[in-house]
Parts: C-alpha cells; structure tokens; sequence
C-alpha cells in the first residue's frame, strides 16, 4: 500500500488526550488527574520497584530506535509525535520476542517497547498505528494507574489465601481491569488520528487477530463478527463473555476493530480532524462531573442500544423498578 505522506496529515495543534480517551476511561483520569499529589505517590512507589532498572533492562537487552537502527521506526514516532503535537517523545525499544505485543512502561519518563514479532508482521503504515497507539498510552498518563493495577494485582495473590481478606481488593482490581479494557479503546483512537486512515487502523487489528493471514480475511465479514460478539442475545453467552474478558487488559481483536468503527460512524474522529477538539490548556478546568456524566451516558447507551441479554435485562429491570415506584407513589398518595 502507497504510504501517505506526512504533509497530507492534519497536525492537531495543542490536543488534549481527552479528545481521545473513552468516555469511561476519561472519567477515571480526570478525576484522578485532580487527586493533587497521587500521580507522586505512584511515582515515588515506582521507584522503589526500580522503574530505572526496567529501562536499564531494555537499553541493555533490546535495540532503542533511532535515525540508523530501525529508522522506518523512528520515522514513524516522530511523525505521530508531530501530528499529536506531543510536547515530549519518549523513547522506543524493539525487543526478540515473537509475539504480537506493544507496550509503554515507566511514569517519570515512559518508553515505548514492540516486539520484533510484531514489528516483522505489520507493514509500515500498520506500525505507525501501533506507535501512535503507545503514543497515546504516554500521553493520556496511563502508566501511572497501569502501576497501581499491577501493585493491586500482586495485592491480590498475597491476600487470596486469607478467608475473605482480598474480596475489596479484587473488587477494585476488578474495576481497574475494565478501565484498563477502556484505555486501549482511547488509544486506538489516538492511533487513528495520528494515521488519519481507519483501513489502516483495522488492517492492524485483523492482522493480529489472524497472525498474519491478511490476504485470507474479509474486512466486512471481519466486523460483521465482531458486532456477533457484542450482539450475543443469549444470557449464557453474556455471563460466558463477562467472563472470559474479567482478567484481560485488552479487549478482543474483533471488539476493538467494532468499537473503532462505531467511534468513526459517531462523527467524533470528523470533527477532531476539521480542528473540533479540546486543548490541553483548557485541562486544568476540566470538571470531574461532567466527565463522570460522560461516563454514564456511554455506559447507559450501550446497555440500551446493545443486543447484549444481560445488558437488556439490566435496562428492563431498571424500567421495571422505576414503574413499579412510580405505582407506589400514586397508591400512597391517593391513600394519604
């Protein structure tokens, strides 16, 4: 496939993350965005996990991307980096590991890791996505609660053999693996406006969900799955599927391929490139109320628009219950 040039590609002067970030994981950010002092609490704790040791780990053991080694790499960070108008480009490591992976480690400084599997299966277009998809993790700050998930996680296993000792913390680990789920929708999202092209932004997701068999998939049968996924009508499969996904960072391939198609169909992504946006200037008077109303409304959406049985009996419960307080109200008052 041709490559797009730079010039053609919209630079977004001053974008906030939130222009990107899923309503429910933005929810989570802004609010924690104005705990004053968390972000240095969880720093300060990630040093004492010798965050500085991680790095020296990779400089040591994996190739760090720069104009002579991978430069089709480094090409590829600066440019995303320009459309995004990121104020700081963090470093990019590839390291031997055959898998499909892609992850940003560390908070003071965070750096990008890929794996030479990945970087070997994706063309040069695809792996701009995959870089801007990182891109967007650093910039939103997600690795400062991707560090408390962890922690929570090691938590857990410690405190799994007391009778009934981990039940609160599961439950908040529980919560922050769904955040989780949520941030990489935000930072697909952010690997679609920084390569402006949603073929390529799906061509990634069937090509890891398919290890490569590109030219065997069908792009509409390929959605047309994913929205089966979603639109499960048996409760059995509903359960099955809350699951299946309970302790998984990332979405499925297909979910995410799904979920990408229904932000573009929004309008969202159109608006963001014709210059509609927030500015990271107007962050600090971002009100946690408004982002956690957001939240709301996207999950009530999707519980009213999903074929999902459990999410429809969810909603019709909630019809039935405030049906059933209303008929009370009228009783006792015409009694009163």
């Amino acid at each position: 496939m041709t490559d797009t040039p730079a010039r053609s590609r919209a630079t977004l002067t001053g974008i906030s993350s939130r222009a990107w970030e899923h309503p429910a994981d933005q929810g989570a950010l802004v609010a924690l965005r104005r705990l004053k002092g968390f972000d240095t609490v969880l720093k300060t704790m990630s040093g004492l996990f010798n965050e500085r040791a991680v790095r020296l780990a990779y400089l040591g053991s994996s190739v760090r991307v720069d104009e002579r080694q991978f430069p089709v790499l480094h090409y590829a960070l600066s440019d995303v980096a320009r459309v995004l108008d990121a104020v700081e480009v963090p470093e990019l490591f590839v390291r031997a590991n055959p898998g499909f992976n892609a992850l940003t480690i560390g908070m003071n400084k965070p750096f990008i890791v890929l794996d030479s599997g990945l970087v070997d299966l994706l063309d040069e277009e695809e792996l701009r996505f995959v870089v801007a998809h990182e891109l967007g993790h650093a910039l939103s700050g997600h690795a400062v609660y991707q560090t408390l998930l962890q922690r929570l996680i090691q938590v857990t296993g410690v405190l799994s053999s007391l009778p009934l000792g981990g039940l609160g913390v599961r439950a908040i680990v529980a919560a922050l693996y769904e955040w989780s789920r949520k941030s990489e929708l935000s930072a697909d999202r952010a690997g679609l406006l920084a390569t402006q092209d949603p073929a390529v932004a799906l061509r990634v997701h069937m090509q890891v969900a398919s290890g490569g068999h590109l030219d065997d998939l069908d792009t509409t049968s390929f959605l047309a799955q994913g929205q089966e996924y979603l639109e499960a009508d048996d409760v059995r499969d509903s359960v099955l599927k809350m699951l299946l996904v309970e302790n998984r960072s990332h979405p499925f391939a297909v979910v995410r391929a799904a979920e990408m198609r229904r932000w573009v169909d929004s309008g969202a992504y159109t608006r963001i490139l014709s210059g509609d946006y927030p500015r990271r200037d107007d962050d600090a008077a971002a009100k946690v109320s408004d982002a956690a109303r957001a939240a709301a409304a996207s999950y009530s959406d999707s519980f009213r628009s999903s074929q999902d049985a459990v999410g429809r009996l969810v909603h019709d419960l909630a019809g039935v219950a405030g049906s059933v307080k209303v008929w009370l109200d009228e009783r006792f008052r015409r009694e009163a």
